[in-house]
C-alpha cells in the first residue's frame, strides 16, 4: 500500500512539475494571441504561412498553430490550437494534418541543439524536420482528399468551448480551466505509459523496430539507442547519442543517421497520444508517420553514402 502511494505522489508531482513548467511558456504565448485576436491581426501574422497551409489543407490560422509549436513544444501548439479553433472548425483529416506537422517539426531550438552537440549539423536537421513535417502533411492531405477519408469534424478532447462570457475575466477564466485540463492530460499520459512499461508494450515495440533500422542502414551499435527514441522521445535518446558520441564507440555516420531518424519520427506512444486528444487520426499520426520516416531515411542513407567526404563533413557532421 506504501509502494502505490509513493507511486501517486510521484506522479503528481511529475505532472505538476511539467504543467509547471508548461505554463511558463504558455501564459506568456495566451496573451499574446488573445491580444492579436482583439486587434484582428492573426489572420496578417499568419498571412505568410497561407500558401504554405492551402497546400496542405489547412486554413491560414493554423500557421499560427505550427510557428507555435515550432519554436516551444506541442503543448504550445495544443493550447494555440484550441484558442483558434472556434473560430477555424477542423475535420479529422484536418487535425491529423496539422497534429502530424507538430509532431515532426516542434522544440526545433532545443532539439536541434541536442542534435548539434552530438556531432550532427543543427542546419541540417532543422531542414530536415521542417522539410519533412511539410512533405508528409502534403502526402497524408493528397490521400484523404483523393479517398474522402476523415472528412467528418475531428473529435477534440482537448478544446475551447464557446464562451458565454466574453469579457477578459470570463476569458482569462477559460484559459484557466484549459490549462487544469493540460495538467490531467500530462498526468493521464504517466500513467499510461508506466502501464505500457509494466506490460511490456515499449520492450515489444523495441524488438519490433530493431530489424527495421538494420535494414534501412543504421549500424548495430546505434539501432538500439535509435529504439529508445524512436519509443521514449528525442531527449531520451538524443541524451545517449551524446555519451555515445563522446566516447567514440558509435561513428560520426551512424549518429548522423540515427538523430536524422529520430527528428523525423520520436516519441511514437506519448507524442502520438497527444495529438489524438486533439482529434488527430492513428493512421497519420502513427503508422503513417513511421512508414514515411522509414521510407525517407532509407532514401537518405543512399544519398548520402554517395557524398564526398567534404560535403559530409561540411554540412551534414562535424569531422572527428
Amino acid at each position: 500500500m506504501s509502494k502505490l502511494v509513493e507511486i501517486i505522489k510521484e506522479l503528481l508531482r511529475d505532472a505538476f512539475s511539467a504543467t509547471l513548467e508548461l505554463c511558463k511558456v504558455m501564459v506568456p504565448i495566451l496573451i499574446l494571441v488573445k491580444v492579436l485576436q482583439e486587434l484582428g491581426l492573426i489572420q496578417y501574422l499568419a498571412w505568410p504561412l497561407e500558401p504554405v497551409m492551402a497546400l496542405v489543407g489547412l486554413p491560414a490560422e493554423m500557421g499560427l498553430v505550427w510557428a507555435s509549436a515550432i519554436i516551444n513544444n506541442i503543448y504550445t501548439g495544443m493550447i494555440v490550437l484550441a484558442s483558434l479553433v472556434g473560430d477555424n472548425p477542423l475535420t479529422t483529416a484536418q487535425a491529423t494534418i496539422i497534429g502530424v506537422l507538430m509532431l515532426v517539426a516542434h522544440g526545433i531550438p532545443v532539439e536541434c541543439a541536442i542534435a548539434r552537440k552530438s556531432g550532427a549539423r543543427f542546419l541540417f536537421q532543422v531542414f530536415m524536420r521542417l522539410v519533412g513535417a511539410f512533405i508528409f502533411a502534403w502526402i497524408l492531405h493528397s490521400i484523404y482528399s483523393a479517398t474522402g477519408t476523415l472528412q467528418g469534424p475531428a473529435t477534440m478532447l482537448f478544446q475551447v468551448d464557446a464562451a458565454t462570457d466574453t469579457s477578459i475575466m470570463g476569458w482569462a477564466m477559460d484559459q484557466g480551466r484549459n490549462l487544469i485540463s493540460i495538467f490531467f492530460i500530462i498526468l493521464g499520459l504517466l500513467i499510461m505509459m508506466r502501464v505500457l512499461h509494466a506490460i511490456k508494450v515499449i520492450d515489444l515495440m523495441n524488438r519490433i523496430l530493431r530489424p527495421v533500422l538494420d535494414l534501412i542502414g543504421i549500424g548495430p551499435k546505434a539501432s538500439a539507442i535509435t529504439v529508445i527514441g524512436l519509443t521514449m522521445g528525442l531527449s531520451y535518446g538524443g541524451g545517449l547519442i551524446i555519451n555515445e558520441a563522446k566516447s567514440g564507440t558509435v561513428g560520426k555516420e551512424d549518429i548522423f543517421y540515427s538523430l536524422t531518424l529520430m527528428g523525423l519520427c520520436h516519441s511514437l506512444i506519448e507524442d502520438t497520444l497527444l495529438i489524438m486528444v486533439i482529434g488527430g487520426h492513428i493512421s497519420g499520426v502513427l503508422w503513417g508517420r513511421l512508414l514515411l520516416s522509414v521510407l525517407i531515411m532509407a532514401g537518405v542513407v543512399q544519398i548520402v553514402r554517395r557524398l564526398s567526404p567534404e560535403f559530409q563533413n561540411k554540412y551534414l557532421w562535424v569531422a572527428k
